[in-house]
């Protein structure tokens, strides 16, 4: 159907007839309806109102050509199934004989609000009259209306501004895709057809899809920012009503890795927590990760026994710590009393513990039945450090001994074995490692119960490392805590046939005694105390052992446990707080491994950086503790995933500030009679003894800027601080202490009461034991001394010097001088000149004295002469002085005489007694007398030579005195003015 426009009607080429088979009756009743299509499809342009129709629109009525009847009067429109038409459509007649109608829009339509419209439609005739009675209508016919598209809309970009960041050096497929949206309707004009990048001379391209790649490598040295412009353009050709920008930087290569790791860190000690990565931040290149696991690891093993502890004894660890008392040291250090440990090899430590090494088989302690007898009972606790292996192990021998099997790793090592006597039975246990497997093997009663063997399988068996075991048992009940750690064990019930222990206490640590070979286990044993043959001993241990300490009774609580093994340094944690969603932090007991895993980068770098190092001793122990950084990433892509490489590091504990332990307050001298000395208590040594503990550091002052015109050098301050003493010695110079003539008395009740230990031998006497300046002031304040009665001598000289941190840091030695004062009475000891000694010495002199006297090396046998010796001795000097003064002028005369007989000389000379006088200066030192004395002893022949050589002798006796002036002078060795004698 061609339907072509002429004004605003509508012409058809031609009518259509009656509908077949219609008979034409001429008659004006009104007796058909009209007729029109069953269903229409319309198109409509954009902004304009009238509808195109397919197949046109006519109504026909099988009762034309009558007039009304036959006629077409008008159409109605009702609203479709969308509930659209009513409002915005309309139908209007153009010819009322041929039926010819018109749809059209009320307003102009819009694609973009609504692209279809669907209405029905229905026609009606005249009727019978001008009035329209008896007016029929046609059935309902639907219309589907399309609004066809006008491109009226341009495109507009999503963003007006894109960035993207691109590694150097690379080609890229994409780097950033721009999209622009256009408001059409239709696929024609609503679709962007191609885009265009309008800066010229940039290195990238645009395809249609919006992809930006580049179209070269990139050198970020180059150009770093690169900023250009695009726009789009529809299907209709319309280009965007704006432009985008595009920004594109241009990265450096991209190393995947941690960036920012500093390999050296330093920690000066007092610091507290100290960041060890505080730039560290790892890279990914943009590679998507879903998991992220970092471990840090501090090694301190080569610190004392695996980190920085407190470098105090065991015992006063302990005490420190608040364990009960009476622990019994099974591994003490060897001495006359405790000879079961002479056989061991020992190692040095850094702390004052003592480290025993065992090989497996002749390195073995049988510990005395009186020591073994202290530690009976089904109640007590085992404690002991522990090291299996390692380089400092002695082998053992090549060819094994007697009844002893060659080692092997499967060998079961026993660590201590014991069988104690109880109140009417034995009981036997065994402490022994087997591979990672500790295992203690308990008999109740070795002649009734069975035994019970309870298991651990712990890595710190087998690692080679310093570990710390306390085992607390209350049968049935046993606790294993290593390294401050509590293990359950797995319960065993041996059952199988194991020979029941002899009945007899004894107590070895290394080993354990067996069978041998064709023998019975009680045969060829030794009595009681003495070491059995080394051939009866099985399951050798091979490792390090020390502190290993049995206590009887109640078990110790686990805040001791912890205090005993704690470490004064470790990794942690800034604030936990400040974790974000999803990071886990994990530290072991001993703090040197940290691991922290996340899943979300930015919160994973700020974790890291807030791994701290802490340590909380005063006086850390200085050197390089290595740090490791071992980092696994999961990703989604396992094939693209990265792969970290082991970081290494140290950090390095520096030296700390060294603290200062003065000791005041005592005289170089006490001076008491006697009597006083051989009182029941003696005479106390420093009763007014201070001990001041400070320390040392540099510092700059204001003032001293302002003065010298700028930076000024540091200044040492010292500050007063509270320490703790682990020990005081009080030795006597000189010869050792005569028991039987004098002693050292110390108050042993305050000793007893602050836990401290008394070494005390005629060579010295030790006070040992953390504890405050303080309670040592007590202490060293009631030392006496002690003489038996008539055994006073003229002297005596001791020295007295105190330490802590283990002797690291030592106090001043401080020397005392212990003088009798004699009665006038004795002819023997002329000790009443030591009354007057002040007014004889000068102050000055009297000091040099005194460290003349003093004695460097304190085992030297040598008895330091006092004052009133000296004294006599430079009396005897002066008279030696006058019997050569004597000699000489005898021999002078004798010489004068012969040469006036000769005729050489003229006139005699006398012996002029008055002439002869004595003048002694009381401020010159003694050992300048004593030197006089030497000299004029030693140098009597010399001067006798050079007299016989003199041309001329004076003869009055004033010359013949100035001639002695000058000879006493040259005796004296001095260029000063000559004394007169």
């Amino acid at each position: 159907l061609t339907l072509t426009r002429a004004g605003s009607s509508l012409i058809a080429p031609f009518v259509p007839a009656s509908p077949p088979g219609s008979v034409s009756v001429d008659c004006s009743a009104n007796k058909h309806k009209p007729w029109i299509e069953t269903e229409y499809q319309g198109i409509v342009m954009e902004n304009d109102n009238t509808v195109l129709l397919s197949p046109p629109l006519f109504a026909l009525d099988k009762d034309a050509p009558l007039h009304y009847a036959g006629e077409i009067c008008g159409f109605r429109v009702h609203n479709g199934p969308s509930g659209s038409g009513t409002v915005q459509f309309e139908a209007v007649v153009l010819d009322r004989s041929t039926g010819e109608g018109l749809v059209r829009s009320k307003e102009p339509l819009d694609c973009e609000s609504q692209r279809e419209h669907s209405f029905t439609i229905q026609a009606y005739d005249c009727g019978e009259g001008p009035d329209g009675a008896n007016s029929k209508k046609s059935h309902k016919a639907t219309v589907h209306v399309r609004v066809n598209d006008v491109n009226e809309f341009s495109p507009v970009f999503v963003e007006r501004r894109y960035e993207a960041s691109v590694p150097e050096g690379r080609l890229f497929d994409r780097i950033v895709r721009v999209e622009a949206l256009d408001a059409d309707c239709s696929p024609q004009y609503s679709q962007i057809c191609f885009y265009d990048i309008i800066t010229p001379n940039v290195p990238f391209a645009i395809d249609n899809d919006g992809n930006i790649k580049n179209t070269e490598p990139l050198d970020s040295k180059r150009q770093r920012v690169y900023t250009f412009w695009v726009t789009a353009f529809d299907c209709g050709k319309n280009r965007a009503q704006a432009d985008a920008q595009v920004v594109i930087t241009v990265k450096p290569s991209c190393k995947p890795g941690w960036n920012g790791w500093t390999k050296r860190v330093e920690y000066t000690p007092g610091s507290g927590s100290v960041p060890l990565f505080p730039s560290l931040h790892l890279e990914t290149c943009e590679e998507t990760v879903w998991n992220i696991q970092a471990t840090v690891e501090l090694q301190t093993g080569h610190i004392g026994k695996g980190c920085d502890r407190d470098s105090y004894s065991d015992r006063s660890v302990r005490r420190l710590c608040g364990a009960v008392r009476g622990e019994v040291d099974l591994l003490p250090p060897p001495s006359p009393a405790a000879n079961w440990t002479s056989s061991l090899p020992t190692l040095p430590s850094s702390d004052s513990s003592l480290v025993f090494s065992f090989n497996g088989s002749a390195h073995i302690a049988a510990v005395p039945n009186s020591v073994a007898a202290a530690v009976s009972g089904d109640h007590f606790t085992l404690q002991l450090w522990m090291r299996r292996g390692g380089a400092n192990v002695q082998p053992a021998s090549s060819a094994p001994t007697p009844g002893q099997s060659r080692g092997s790793h499967k060998e079961e090592e026993t660590i201590i074995c014991s069988t104690v006597r109880n109140e009417d039975s034995f009981s036997h246990y065994s402490l022994s490692v087997h591979g990672c497997r500790l295992s203690l093997f308990y008999w109740p009663d070795v002649s009734a119960t069975r035994p019970v063997k309870f298991l651990w399988k712990l890595e710190q068996v087998c690692d080679s490392e310093w570990h710390h075991l306390s085992l607390s048992v209350q049968f049935p009940s046993v606790t294993l805590y290593v390294d401050g750690v509590t293990f359950d064990p797995a319960l065993i019930h041996d059952n199988g046939a194991i020979p029941n222990p002899a009945p007899r206490q004894r107590m070895v640590i290394g080993a354990c005694w067996g069978e041998s070979r064709g023998a019975h286990s009680d045969a060829n044993t030794t009595e009681t105390g003495s070491r059995p043959l080394a051939w009866r001993y099985v399951g050798g241990y091979r490792g390090l052992l020390s502190g290993v300490t049995v206590r009887p009774g109640s078990v110790e609580p686990h805040s001791v446990v912890e205090c005993l093994y704690a470490c004064r340094e470790g990794l942690d944690f800034g604030d936990l707080e400040t974790l974000g969603s999803g990071m886990k932090v994990h530290v072991n007991p001993s703090q040197s491994v940290l691991v922290l895993e996340g899943d979300d980068i930015e919160s994973f770098n700020r974790a890291v950086q807030q791994v701290t190092y802490r340590n909380s001793l005063r006086f850390a122990t200085p050197g390089v503790r290595p740090l490791k950084l071992t980092t696994s990433l999961r990703c989604f892509s396992e094939e693209s995933c990265l792969s970290l490489k082991q970081l290494e590091g140290y950090l390095v504990v520096l030296q700390p500030d060294a603290p200062q332990i003065s000791l005041s307050g005592v005289g170089p001298h006490l001076a008491r009679p006697p009597p006083e000395f051989e009182g029941p208590r003696g005479v106390p040594l420093f009763p007014e003894l201070r001990i001041v503990c400070s320390l040392s550091h540099a510092v700059n002052t204001a003032a001293q800027v302002m003065e010298g015109g700028g930076e000024s050098p540091d200044t040492l301050m010292s500050d007063a601080v509270a320490h703790t003493l682990d020990g005081c010695e009080v030795q006597p110079l000189g010869e050792e202490l005569n028991p039987e003539r004098e002693e050292l008395l110390v108050d042993m009740d305050v000793l007893r009461e602050r836990g401290l230990e008394i070494i005390n031998t005629t060579a010295y006497i030790a006070i040992t034991g953390a504890e405050s300046i303080s309670v040592y002031e007590d202490v060293l304040r009631s030392v006496r001394y002690r003489l038996a009665k008539g055994s006073a001598r003229f002297e005596r000289r001791f020295r007295l010097s105190c330490s802590e941190m283990n002797g690291r840091y030592t106090s001043n030695e401080l020397t005392l001088e212990v003088n009798f004062l004699h009665s006038l009475d004795s002819l023997y000891h002329p000790s009443h000149l030591l009354a007057s000694q002040q007014q004889f010495l000068h102050p000055s002199q009297h000091s040099g004295e005194l460290s003349g006297h003093s004695m460097p090396n304190p085992h030297r046998n040598s008895v330091v002469p006092g004052a009133a010796t000296v004294i006599i001795m430079v009396c005897v000097g002066f008279l030696v002085v006058m019997v050569i003064l004597g000699v000489f002028r005898i021999r002078s005369i004798h010489r004068r005489s012969e040469g006036e007989i000769g005729g050489a000389k003229e006139g005699s000379s006398q012996w002029d007694d008055s002439a002869l006088t004595i003048i002694v200066n009381p401020m010159e030192s003694f050992e300048s007398r004593m030197g006089i004395a030497a000299d004029t002893e030693g140098e009597g022949e010399e001067e006798e030579e050079e007299d016989e050589e003199e041309e001329e002798a004076t003869d009055s006796p004033d010359d013949a005195a100035g001639d002695d002036q000058r000879i006493i002078a040259k005796k004296d060795g001095r260029d000063a003015n000559p004394r007169r004698y």
